[in-house]
């Protein structure tokens, strides 16, 4: 099989020397392509991290091909790229795209202040205005500036509305604060809205311990984090051959 799979994290630049950003490290699904491509299928990997990356050998092999992004815009045109002429039979989307990006950086003008018990801005003017600092390097001398950040669109879900992919799509899911029945209905809920046919679920304080692994038929394996790797490629393996039976009986069928 070709094999896609994204890694890592987004970065939203907040001037040219700071970004915000979140903690992934891309680990797992740097794991998730290297247990794929010591199978034998070819993978593309996207990363932020590409230090994650420890077979040299499978680089090597041309087995794993890697490239790296930064921001959202990188990876969004690089998933594009990919997806459009890398005829690829699966696509596993791991990456932690951040939920929002930078739009704009403003300092309060004086006579303006923000009042914490009450969460309301104050000005002594009747319009409520702020200044646009945003630069090369926002200076430091502001007395307090403010990050605008608007949501980033959906990246999954542009595979097979925008992108027309129709191979078989991965995707991870991960939340806070949520009990394992809750974690699971968010996941499902998810993977429909995507139209992905399995998706990885896991919570931020249990990620280190198991993940969840469901598929089409509504169904969740639980899986110990150390064994996730080689598990999700068996799903995908097995789903894969499933669905090339099924065409291959269909195709008899029409020329019977």
């Amino acid at each position: 099989m070709r094999i896609l799979v994204t890694a890592g994290n987004t970065q939203s630049d907040i001037d040219q020397v700071r970004c915000i950003t979140n903690v992934f490290s891309g680990r797992t699904c740097a794991n998730v392509a290297m247990e794929a491509a010591r199978r034998g299928h070819e993978v593309r990997l996207l990363t932020s991290r590409p230090d994650q990356v420890d077979d040299d050998e499978l680089i090597e092999s041309g087995m794993l091909v890697v490239h790296t992004y930064r921001t959202f815009g990188e990876l969004d045109d690089q998933l594009a790229e990919s997806i459009l002429t890398g005829n690829f039979d699966a696509i596993i989307h791991g990456a932690a795209v951040s939920d929002y990006q930078t739009a704009g950086v403003y300092c309060p003008p004086q006579g303006t202040t923000f009042d914490d018990a009450t969460n309301e801005w104050n000005s002594s003017t009747r319009t409520l205005q702020f200044d646009d600092v945003q630069s090369g390097k926002v200076k430091s001398h502001h007395r307090e500036i403010w990050i605008r950040l608007v949501p980033t669109p959906k990246l999954v879900d542009k595979f097979r509305r925008d992108w027309g992919f129709q191979g078989l799509l991965a995707k991870f899911k991960l939340e806070v604060d949520v009990t394992n029945r809750e974690l699971l209905a968010i996941a499902e809920a998810s993977r429909q809205q995507s139209r992905a046919d399995l998706i990885v679920a896991n919570t931020l304080g249990g990620m280190t311990s198991c993940a969840w692994i469901g598929g089409s038929d509504g169904t969740y394996d639980r899986v110990p984090r150390p064994d996730l790797a080689r598990q999700l490629i068996d799903r995908i393996e097995a789903e894969t051959r499933e669905v090339s039976e099924r065409r291959a009986l269909a195709h008899l069928e029409a020329s019977a």
